[in-house]
C-alpha cells in the first residue's frame, strides 16, 4: 500500500483539480484541509505516508521534521523551488523531491489589484456603500507618480511594463540588476535601494527570499519612504520586518500597505494587520487560481504516477536517484 497525503487543501478543491482516479490500485489518498504546525504534530500526522504533496511553503519541511518521517519516500513539491523544504536533507535521507511548473501571471495580476485597491480605497468604499454611505474617501491617481520596484525578474518586469502604461515613472533596483535589463522593462536603474525608497510613491517588492534579502525592509528603510507612499508585498512576508512595518503604519509614517504574504501563514486571528485601517490584506492568493492549481495538482499527479513506475519526473534533487528510499 502506497499512502499519499495532500496537505493544506484550504479551499477543498484538490479532488476537482486533477483526475485522481488515475492512481492505480494499492494507493490510498488522504487530503488534509486544515493547517497544522509544529514538528511533533506533523511527524505524528505524516508518519504513515510514503508520498506527501507540499503546497508551496504552507507547511515547512525542515530537517527536524524530515528525520522523523522514516517511511517518507517522495515529496511532491508545487513549483520548482521551495525555501521551506530542506532539499539537501531530503537527498541525504534518500527522499525524492519532484516539482511542477507554475506561472508568474497570477501574482503579477494580483500585484496590480492590490495597488488599485489601496490607492483608491476600494475595500473601504465597497463596505461603506453596502452600508448606505456614498463616497467616503479620496484616492490618488497613478499617472505621474513614481513606481519603485525592488526586484525586476519575471514578475517585477511585468509590473514595470504596466506602470508605464499608466503613465508612471518606473525605477528599479536589485543587487545584480543592470541598466540594460531595467530599460528592457521600461524602467530606470536606481542608484541604490535607498534611492528607490526615497523616490517611490508605490513601492512593490519582487525579491526572492534568502539570507541576504530577509528583513531587507526594516526601520531604517521605512524611515526613508515618503509619508504618502504605499508598500506592496506579493513576494514573501519575511522580506519586511513585520514589527517595523506595523509601527510605521500605526504612526502613519507611510500612507498604507497592501500585503498578500506574511511571516506566519495563515495570519493569526488577532494579528495587528487585521485591525489597521491603512492596510489591505489578502490570504497569500497570488498563485491561487484555477489555472495554476490545474498545473500544480495535475503535474503532481503525473509526478506520483511516474514515481510509482520508477521513472521519476521533474526531479529537484537528482543526486538522490542512486540511493533513494524504496
Amino acid at each position: 500500500m502506497t499512502r499519499i497525503a495532500l496537505m493544506n487543501d484550504y479551499q477543498s478543491v484538490a479532488m476537482g483539480c486533477a483526475d485522481w482516479s488515475r492512481l492505480p490500485q494499492g494507493c490510498e489518498l488522504e487530503i488534509f484541509h486544515d493547517h497544522m504546525t509544529g514538528v511533533e504534530v506533523l511527524a505524528e500526522r505524516l508518519a504513515d505516508f510514503d508520498v506527501v504533496m507540499a503546497m508551496r511553503e504552507r507547511t515547512p519541511f525542515p530537517r527536524a521534521l524530515l528525520e522523523r518521517l522514516p517511511r517518507l519516500k517522495m515529496v511532491a513539491n508545487t513549483a520548482m523551488w521551495n525555501v521551506s523544504l530542506d532539499i539537501d536533507c531530503c537527498t541525504e535521507l534518500g527522499i525524492l523531491v519532484c516539482g511542477t511548473a507554475g506561472g508568474s501571471m497570477p501574482t503579477f495580476e494580483l500585484t496590480w489589484g492590490l495597488i488599485f485597491a489601496i490607492t483608491r480605497n476600494i475595500p473601504l468604499e465597497h463596505y461603506e456603500t453596502q452600508g448606505g454611505a456614498w463616497q467616503s474617501s479620496l484616492g490618488i491617481e497613478l499617472d505621474g507618480r513614481t513606481l519603485g520596484l525592488l526586484g525586476l525578474g519575471t514578475i517585477g518586469g511585468r509590473v514595470a511594463e504596466v506602470g508605464r502604461v499608466f503613465g508612471m515613472r518606473v525605477i528599479a533596483w536589485s543587487a545584480n540588476l543592470t541598466a540594460e535589463q531595467a530599460r528592457a522593462c521600461g524602467a530606470e536603474l536606481a542608484a541604490s535601494k535607498e534611492a528607490v525608497l526615497r523616490e517611490a510613491d508605490i513601492l512593490s517588492l519582487h525579491y526572492r527570499l534568502g539570507e541576504r534579502s530577509r528583513g531587507m525592509i526594516a526601520e531604517a528603510e521605512l524611515a526613508l519612504m515618503k509619508p504618502g507612499a504605499y508598500l506592496i508585498n506579493t513576494s514573501r512576508g519575511p522580506l519586511v520586518k513585520e514589527a517595523a512595518l506595523i509601527d510605521a503604519l500605526q504612526r502613519r509614517a507611510i500612507a498604507g500597505a497592501a500585503l498578500d504574504v506574511f511571516d506566519q501563514e495563515p495570519l493569526a486571528p488577532d494579528h495587528a494587520y487585521r485591525k489597521l485601517d491603512n492596510v489591505i490584506v489578502s490570504p497569500h492568493m497570488g498563485y491561487v487560481t484555477e489555472e495554476t492549481y490545474g498545473i500544480f495538482y495535475g503535474e503532481t499527479l503525473e509526478n506520483i504516477l511516474a514515481y510509482l513506475k520508477d521513472e521519476p519526473l521533474r526531479v529537484l534533487n537528482p543526486d538522490v536517484l542512486e540511493n533513494r528510499r524504496r
